[in-house]
């Protein structure tokens, strides 16, 4: 969306290129401009930072290996980084203009959102940071902001110009982000990762599921405290019937710990793609609660009230510091770890140490052991709620197939043989357990390392190390095909030796048919790669008489050619007919004039009138239309042909002086030679040269003079 207000840039030249065209959106770093670039003719985003950012050297120029880093990215849901640069006291990054709205406006119109709505709006955006995070690159300002949504319905992530590589140890010394959003390690002042921009992301889905952001309070400083001493409750807690998998999955990206979080985006893209194709049509369908408002905060214990994140739920990017001066831009707490950790931790007690999305075992053994003996254990999922039940049905079952009464009394030496029978049973029983359980199927094993072997290999080593496995085929554009990508539980686990180990088998990179590109002109085409997820490669240009310039010729690889994503396409455009210099054939004969303009490609058009002229002879070429530059192949050149001199009348002036003679002979075109007899005392025409007769204009005459 457009915001019309005045503002000084609008309308003028950035870079000699960059046309401002209007303001579309200020924040704490920089403001967005709607511009033309000149040079390609199009439509871009222009984000000029802000003039304390754009006079910080080191800044600038961490900027620029950033806008480097992330414009090598090409992904169909990352806004592409086209350029940056700096006029004079301006600092910019251009950017893929994305004609839409945000998610943030999404939230706005919707407040909480279906999960079916909420996981399809936020599985480009994994998809995305993925994809940079394989890259090498972290986004650290992950928000409803940077989720465009275009017309047409493609959802990128954005914003990537300010990113930082994940090898960078450098620092402004103030945190750089959303605070609504940012991670407990980067409040701490801490190295991010990608694993930063997954609590971003975990903080984003509980937003769209609740309608609400987790934290809140009166200044910024107090939500960045919150990220760090408080965790992130349940979605369920504000959406009542909201699927166990939600909360886990959310749970999950929002561990305090970042070791206790997905890795990168991929991780977590293909946990949230199983957890929606598991989800039932009714939990995905599930409708919140009308009275969630739309981006209003969730009421957190002891929360104060909300005042800094007003009714409009916008989230900024701020530059964080201090507690003392919340108000102010100021530089990081010298010891942020006593500013943020001061008091004991609130909220939601921690999670179990086996995570969020343990195994079943995992969650039976590990899920309750905070809980008094005395309460009845409550259930943290769906799943273990339902093995609660299955439990407490068996026991009810052993309770009900057990005597209420004691054997009866008998014979003493039978009561004693029943004893030791029931004593050999239970040593029987017990050995067979320990058995079982320490060196038989029951017992423990550690799943050893897989990856890069093959499928012979590795079913080798898990049968010698006790387990079972099965295979399914899965692409990776690292793994060779045929070889082991990983194994499920992982290499590491340890788990019973009865439970089966599932091998990931590669199939080689996932392959896509290019699209064609022939006929398409060069922005045209752009885009189609983009879409396509390749990358564009070499461009070449060559004259072509058929097509226009601007349209491309031909594409290496060719159309429906197999291709991983990222695959780079080469492409020739046409430079158009080819121009061809225009030959001079004037003074020429007319046949020899033809001959020439035609060798030269062209084609020789012959005036219908024909001119005198007295320095070119009959039938030669007097001018000639264009007579020089260069045409297109085939085009013509008008050609004027002479009638040569024409003829004039010489009339006598024999007896008149020669002054009058000469000055009339002048006048007619002739040429006027005189010649003295006795010095030509009288100034007398005696006699002249030729005298009438018809003679070509421009001929001598000569008058003799006494």
């Amino acid at each position: 969306m457009q915001e019309y207000t005045s503002d000084a840039l609008v309308g003028t030249l950035v870079d000699n290129r960059y046309l401002i065209q209007s303001k579309l959106a200020r924040g704490g770093m920089s403001t967005v401009y709607l511009a033309t670039d000149r040079r390609l003719e199009r439509d871009v985003a222009l984000k000029v930072l802000h003039p304390h950012m754009a006079g910080d050297p080191q800044f600038l120029d961490r900027l620029g290996r950033e806008a480097k880093a992330a414009a090598r990215l090409s992904h169909p849901h990352v806004v592409g980084v086209l350029d940056q640069g700096e006029d004079g006291p301006l600092a910019y990054l251009v950017m893929e203009y994305i004609k839409g709205h945000t998610l943030r406006d999404v939230i706005k119109e919707k407040g909480a959102l279906t999960p079916r709505l909420a996981l399809a709006l936020i599985d480009p955006v994994v998809e995305g940071l993925g994809a940079a995070h394989a890259a090498g690159l972290i986004h650290r300002d992950v928000k409803p902001e940077n989720v465009l949504i275009a017309d047409d319905g493609r959802i990128k992530i954005g914003d990537f110009g300010l990113a930082r590589a994940i090898t960078t140890t450098t620092s402004t010394g103030a945190l750089i982000g959303t605070v609504a959003y940012l991670s407990p390690e980067l409040v701490m002042g801490r190295q991010a990762d990608a694993r930063s921009d997954i609590y971003s992301l975990g903080i984003m889905l509980y937003e769209m599921l609740t309608g609400r952001q987790p934290f809140d309070g009166e200044v910024p400083i107090q939500v960045a405290y919150q990220h760090v001493n408080s965790s992130v409750g349940a979605p369920s807690a504000l959406v009542p019937g909201l699927a166990a998998e939600l909360d886990e999955l959310v749970q999950w990206c929002t561990a305090n710990d970042p070791d206790k979080r997905p890795v990168d985006g991929n991780t977590l893209l293909s946990e949230l793609r199983h957890i929606r194709t598991n989800l039932s049509d009714a939990e995905l369908e599930l409708r919140p609660p009308a009275a969630l408002p739309a981006g209003s905060p969730a009421a957190a214990p002891g929360a104060g009230p909300v005042a800094w994140a007003g009714a409009s739920g916008e989230a900024h990017t701020e530059l964080l510091g201090g507690i003392q001066r919340p108000t102010e831009v100021i530089s990081r707490a010298s010891n942020p770890t006593t500013v943020l950790s001061g008091t004991p931790r609130q909220g939601p007690p921690p999670q179990s140490p086996y995570g969020p999305l343990a195994t079943p075992e995992e969650h039976e053994f590990g899920a309750y052991a905070d809980v008094a003996p005395d309460a009845p254990p409550a259930p943290a999922s769906k799943r273990a709620q339902r093995k609660q039940d299955r439990g407490e049905e068996k026991a009810r079952q052993r309770a009900a197939a057990t005597p209420s009464r004691s054997l009866r009394a008998g014979n003493p030496r039978r009561r004693g043989l029943v004893w030791v029978l029931v004593l050999v049973i239970v040593a029987v029983l017990a050995a067979g357990a320990g058995w079982f359980f320490g060196m038989g199927p029951g017992s423990p094993g550690t799943i050893p390392q897989l990856n890069n072997k093959t499928v012979a290999e590795a079913q080798q080593l898990l049968r010698t190390a006790g387990f079972q496995s099965t295979t399914r085929d899965v692409f990776d554009d690292n793994v060779s095909p045929g070889l082991v990508v990983g194994s499920e539980p992982p290499a590491g686990k340890v788990i019973r030796k009865f439970e089966s180990v599932s091998l990931a088998v590669s199939k080689g990179p996932e392959l896509f048919p290019l699209p064609g590109l022939t006929g398409k002109p060069l922005e045209d085409a752009k885009t189609a790669l983009n879409g396509a997820g390749m990358a564009l490669g070499p461009v070449a240009e060559s004259y072509d008489d058929a097509t226009p310039a601007g349209i491309v010729l031909a594409q290496n690889p060719g159309k429906d050619t197999p291709a991983r994503h990222g695959t780079p396409v080469g492409l020739t455009v046409s430079k158009g007919p080819q121009p061809l210099p225009v030959p001079d054939v004037r003074g020429k004969d007319q046949g020899e004039a033809v001959k020439a303009i035609e060798a030269a490609g062209l084609k020789a058009a012959i005036a219908p009138e024909t001119v005198f002229d007295k320095k070119v002879p009959k039938g030669a070429v007097v001018s000639q239309d264009p007579a020089s530059g260069t045409l297109t192949k085939g085009s013509s050149v008008t050609l004027t042909i002479s009638k040569g001199p024409k003829l004039v009348d010489v009339p006598s002036f024999i007896g008149k002086q020669v002054d009058e003679a000469r000055k009339a002979l002048e006048q007619l075109g002739f040429e006027v030679r005189v010649n003295n007899i006795l010095g030509g005392f009288f100034g007398t025409v005696r006699d002249q040269e030729p005298v009438n007769k018809k003679v070509p204009e421009g001929s001598v005459v000569t008058l003799t003079v006494v």
